[in-house]
């Protein structure tokens, strides 16, 4: 496939936004986060794997309703009922590998899209020589423990208990409530915050995210909050890499426990990464990547 972009039409009449960078026989797909996130943390990511000596051809999309895809009609109960589920975007994920004519190919996903790697493994693990589970746990609860350490270590009690009465009024748009939200995700999301992938106005699809997550990555208001994999993780046969930043919203330990439960897989860390780890400390991040795919490609995985 040449490198550049294509718009794919899925069955359903939807437009999705994909593009390819690299060459080479090796293919990964990546899936973005959020949900309503996008696909740009991903752009350099063939450029980065060639600092490491591999070749790969790396696609990569918008999810429906994300920037440059289609944005379904949400205020139709009918099509938000339709795709704003889980099922509906793990589909997806093999409807894009399809109408991109891949297949034994890495799936890589970041939160969000590590949630979609685990589920496509576990049910479409024969089109996969890897998979990639990046920054995402197999169980919400333990994210959301996690969450309330962090805040508790960033904030006084009065702080806190302040964030807590937003949350319970839910008064969001407060000004003060979101400056503390900024902190946390200064230090624990987008710690570099490089320019490149900033943008004038808000680009995240906030109908998916709410509906999802809630209002930021610091509170589980939606869907995920019913997100428990634990018992399926069994169900992944792929070589897979479980990779977490050392200063993120996920908790370690849960990603060392998720790599010790799934059949065949190891857990790294990237020093100083928050939730981003491939921007915060690319080099690292696509080392362990480079690694791990060149050790599958050679039979050497876990070996």
């Amino acid at each position: 496939m040449k490198p550049g972009t294509k718009i794919i039409t899925l069955d359903n009449g939807y437009h999705l936004w994909t593009h390819t960078e690299g060459t080479g026989p090796i293919h990964l797909l990546a899936l973005h986060g959020g949900p309503g996130g996008n696909h740009e943390y991903w752009e350099d990511t063939a450029a980065q794997l060639k600092k490491q000596g591999l070749d790969v051809q790396v696609h990569m999309y918008d999810q429906l309703g994300s920037w440059y895809s289609d944005t379904p009609d949400f205020d139709d109960p009918e099509v938000a009922k339709k795709v704003l589920t889980y099922d509906y975007f793990l589909n997806e994920v093999d409807e894009v590998r399809q109408k991109l004519g891949i297949d034994h190919f890495y799936l890589i996903g970041q939160s969000w899209g590590g949630l979609l790697v685990q589920l496509y493994a576990q049910q479409f693990g024969q089109h996969l020589k890897g998979a990639i589970i990046s920054s995402m746990v197999d169980d919400i609860d333990d994210y959301t423990k996690h969450l309330n350490q962090i805040r508790e270590r960033e904030f006084s009690a009065t702080e806190l208990a302040f964030m807590q009465k937003c949350e319970a009024e839910n008064d969001y748009a407060n000004e003060r409530y979101q400056k503390d939200v900024d902190q946390l995700n200064r230090g624990y999301i987008d710690r570099k915050q490089p320019p490149a992938i900033s943008h004038l106005v808000d680009t995240s699809n906030q109908t998916i995210y709410n509906a999802f997550q809630g209002d930021n990555e610091f509170v589980i208001t939606g869907k995920l909050g019913e997100w428990h994999n634990t018992d399926h993780l069994k169900d992944n046969h792929v070589p897979t890499l479980v990779t977490f930043g050392e200063h993120e919203s996920m908790p370690i330990e849960t990603g060392k426990r998720m790599a010790k439960m799934i059949p065949n897989a190891q857990f790294v860390s990237t020093p100083e990464g928050g939730h981003h780890h491939m921007i915060d400390n690319a080099p690292v991040y696509y080392k362990h990547l480079a690694d791990f795919i060149r050790s599958v490609e050679d039979g050497t995985f876990n070996q």
